[in-house]
């Protein structure tokens, strides 16, 4: 790890995502503002276009590669940016992966911590507190269905309500307009009882600047794929994961947490 508090941040996201490049880096510039930290990002890619579940099984094969080549570049933290292709993989399928990552950056010579998206959702969720949760996909039915059972058989939490948005061309899912999350969450999502929101329980279905107004309009922490791995991320590297101008999921402190 460096010294001075700048840090390398490597994303190994699948060659059709735009959105995790987009959302962590502006989190993470955000963070920049309250804290004596900055960071850089540095990107690697695995092939995926259509968000099935065969295609995304052999997406992941690629991972171990891309590790190793972010570790070249002596990244002091790897973000494997997938969701979906780890949790068709079964409860904590994450854990295996981000070891079999870590194995790629020690044997390539710069071990670094490994976070996934798939487990920093479900970790941050249980970490926050939240015991009910409601979430919207951009997925195919079949694939929501499989996050629903990985939330719930990995954070041990309830998924009252899952909206499936069937977008399985993923360069579509990244055009969809964030704005339409507030309405979605608002009028078609059932959030009785829920602690929280996942206002986009993918990577690639932006969010960011849906995330406060939808907080404001139902009055429960929103959160999404991307914001939970920013604050992974964050942990990784000691620091506190707060970061603010996002709402109350973000803003949480450390010491908030158990």
């Amino acid at each position: 790890m460096t010294t001075n508090a700048s840090y390398r941040v490597g994303l190994i996201v699948p060659s059709s995502n735009v959105t995790m490049e987009t959302e962590v880096p502006a989190l993470l510039r955000a963070y920049e503002k309250t804290a004596d930290a900055t960071f850089t990002f540095h990107g690697a890619r695995m092939r995926m276009k259509k968000v099935t579940a065969e295609a995304l099984l052999a997406m992941d094969k690629e991972g171990a590669t891309c590790a190793a080549y972010l570790a070249d570049a002596q990244c002091d933290v790897q973000a494997y940016a997938c969701l979906v292709a780890l949790m068709v993989q079964g409860a904590r399928a994450h854990e295996a992966v981000a070891e079999r990552l870590h194995a790629a950056t020690a044997e390539s010579g710069f071990a670094a911590p490994i976070v996934t998206s798939a487990g920093a959702l479900v970790d941050e969720i249980r970490a926050a507190g939240y015991s009910r949760v409601s979430i919207i996909a951009p997925y195919l039915p079949e694939l929501t269905k499989i996050v629903v059972k990985y939330i719930e058989e990995s954070a041990g939490v309830e998924v009252i309500d899952a909206i499936s948005l069937s977008v399985s061309d993923n360069c579509e899912v990244g055009r969809l307009e964030q704005r339409n999350l507030v309405d979605i969450a608002s009028t078609r999502l059932n959030v009785n009882g829920a602690d929280a929101i996942v206002l986009s329980s993918c990577v690639q279905m932006p969010s960011l600047h849906a995330l406060k107004p939808a907080e404001d309009k139902l009055g429960l922490p929103c959160l999404s794929a991307a914001a939970a791995t920013s604050r992974s991320i964050l942990r990784s590297l000691n620091l506190d994961p707060a970061i603010q101008g996002f709402g109350s999921f973000l803003a949480q402190p450390q010491e908030v947490l158990q």
